[in-house]
């Protein structure tokens, strides 16, 4: 055996050794974020004493040195100065935000440096927290990565994760620090679904109940449950990474329902962008049209509410921290902060793949403006830029928001809308056709609604927002396909075309399929929960069903009235409702292979 020979075994039993010692690591820091994170809930979860305090601190301590460690020693196991990749700059700043955050803890006291502002801006263990996040969810997204390698039904997995944040989100609401008071296992239970599912139906007053923290974990799951929590994952796991396997991108294509395999990651980092950018204005436009007096001239007050009121918007959450919600006498009449609230309804309702398309086409005709102006030569355009789906969503969201805009101003006139001005008339009309659509703010006093009212907000419901969106119900262009197929039936026509495109049969067949599934759950539902609580008025059980179901979390004040039984089947229609109907069925089905033959054909009597 000659010298090359020695060494290239010698290469490759490095090569094997570093692999597996890069599992171990892997391992380690995996079980280590495990352990920071439950010290973390432990730690601004419970109430101890300054023992207890010391301890933890002191564990902190050796959780950072081992965390530096241990990263440091994979670095230097995957360091190539010849190869300096986006990668290996990010991990080169994560070990310097883990230094950062050392010298915070061991050298930076207040008693050696006194008040330096620049040091006591970092709050030590707000500082240390954020590192065990930090780390908690890259070995969280990379556990993600993994799932996607095995043969799991997409669909299935979908779900598993809201069953996830829904058991997760409720374990930290039953943490002492989360309430003003103790709650029961089923109502954390309950909140937690309500709000992954972004619904906002609430057994326990969310204003009096939760404190500042158990607030914060309340919007925390509406922010996941409106991204989805793979799609967070995802996206920190291929910011941080940057490299899949083809499998990956297989799995993620078909979860954020890109048509492009290689425009998978820009997809996923424009759907987090956009959500975190309109809730940023969002919550800009909220404070600046809210009165600091009241906060009693407490900005971070202001901004809390801002920023919460934002997020549960964009998602259709339809939580507040207010009891009485937008009800409430002090905003009431605050119609510029119901008017911002409607907008982020809309834009969350109307899906990440139409907000994409527009943009699109938004683009294009600056463009075609631009050069027609400050260019010898025309913009050459993209024809038919505007697809059918946007078109259908745009439209049907159109008429219902005129048509549920009209009605609730007629037949209210003289009842809910009775105190409020001209212009208070049309923008709380407005915004009562754009509420019941998904998002489950309250302007008007519920209790107050005529009949007719209620008829138009459970049709409004029932419908929904888009497809792809943070909003519930059967989804407008179901609809949409639904009564042009029908046009189409009565015009005696074999085949649906609109707009002189065609619309697959595939697509006819899932929308009935959606609105028959719909129908079934909503009065299995109803049945159960008159069954098990039969002292409710039937009006206010079908309302309940119904926003269960479409996501809203409009109530007639049945909610906290609810027993258990009936708190576990309006979970489930929460549930159902959020995760698709559709969804839920291929998940426990098996697709079959496309048939290459036909049987012979005959007729069924049907009418």
């Amino acid at each position: 055996m000659n010298l090359i020979q020695r060494i290239r075994i010698k290469l490759n039993y490095f090569s094997r050794w570093r692999k597996q010692a890069l599992k171990v690591v892997e391992q380690i820091t995996l079980f280590l974020s495990l352990v920071a994170m439950l010290l973390m809930l432990y730690n601004i979860g419970f109430t101890y004493t300054a023992e207890t305090e010391r301890a933890i601190h002191k564990a902190n301590s050796y959780l950072l040195v081992t965390f530096f460690v241990v990263l440091g020693m994979r670095f230097l196991a995957l360091f190539n100065p010849q190869n300096i990749t986006r990668k290996r700059t990010l991990e080169i700043i994560l070990l310097l935000f883990f230094f950062v955050a050392l010298c915070l803890r061991f050298f930076m006291r207040d008693t050696h440096f006194g008040n330096l502002g620049w040091v006591n801006f970092f709050d030590r263990r707000a500082f240390t927290h954020l590192v065990f996040i930090y780390i908690f969810l890259v070995q969280l997204s990379r556990v993600n990565f993994r799932l996607s390698r095995f043969n799991f039904n997409p669909a299935l997995l979908f779900i598993y994760s809201f069953l996830f944040l829904i058991f997760a989100g409720a374990g930290l609401l039953l943490l002492p620090q989360s309430t003003h008071h103790n709650i029961s296992v089923l109502d954390a239970f309950f909140t937690a679904t309500s709000a992954v599912c972004i619904t906002g139906l609430t057994v326990v007053d969310t204003a009096t109940t939760f404190t500042p923290f158990g607030k914060k974990i309340i919007i925390l799951l509406v922010q996941l449950g409106g991204l989805g929590i793979m799609t967070f994952t995802s996206f920190v796991a291929l910011l941080f990474q940057r490299t899949s396997t083809f499998k990956n991108q297989l799995f993620l294509q078909s979860m954020v329902n890109e048509e492009h395999l290689g425009q998978t990651f820009r997809t996923i980092v424009k759907i987090v962008g956009i959500t975190l950018g309109i809730e940023a204005i969002g919550a800009l436009l909220i404070y600046l049209s809210m009165d600091n007096q009241l906060f009693y001239n407490q900005p971070e007050e202001q901004w809390a509410f801002a920023v919460f009121h934002a997020i549960s918007a964009f998602c259709n959450g339809g939580f507040s921290t207010l009891s009485h919600g937008l009800y409430d006498i002090r905003i009431r009449y605050n119609y510029n902060l119901q008017l911002t609230l409607a907008w982020l309804i809309i834009l969350g309702g109307l899906g990440f793949p139409i907000m994409f398309n527009i943009y699109k086409y938004l683009k294009q005709e600056i463009l075609k403006v631009f050069y027609s102006f400050f260019k010898s030569h025309a913009y050459k355009h993209k024809p038919r830029l505007l697809n059918i789906n946007s078109k259908l969503v745009l439209i049907t969201t159109t008429i219902l928001l005129i048509l549920g805009t009209i009605l609730f101003g007629l037949l209210e006139y003289w009842h809910a809308l009775q105190e409020h001005s001209w212009y208070g008339k049309v923008v709380v009309s407005f915004f009562g056709s754009v509420t019941p659509r998904s998002a489950g703010f309250n302007t008007v006093n519920m209790a107050t609604l005529t009949t007719p009212t209620i008829l138009v907000y459970l049709l409004l419901m029932w419908i929904g927002a888009s497809p792809a969106s943070t909003g519930g119900g059967i989804k407008t262009t179901t609809l949409a396909v639904a009564f042009l197929n029908i046009i189409s039936i009565g015009k005696g026509r074999d085949r649906l075309e609109v707009m002189n495109r065609e619309i697959p049969n595939e697509s006819v067949k899932r929308a009935f399929a959606v609105i028959f599934l719909s129908f079934m759950i909503i009065g299995l539902n109803i049945f159960l929960v008159t069954l098990l609580d039969a002292r409710h008025d039937l009006k206010a059980v079908i309302f309940e069903v119904f926003s269960a179901f479409a996501t809203v979390g409009l109530s007639l004040g049945l909610t906290p009235q609810l027993n258990d039984g009936s708190k576990v089947i309006i979970m489930l229609t929460m549930f159902l409702g959020r995760v698709g109907l559709i969804t839920f069925v291929l998940s426990f089905i098996n697709r079959d292979i496309a048939m290459h033959y036909r049987y012979p054909s005959e007729n069924i009597i049907i009418s």
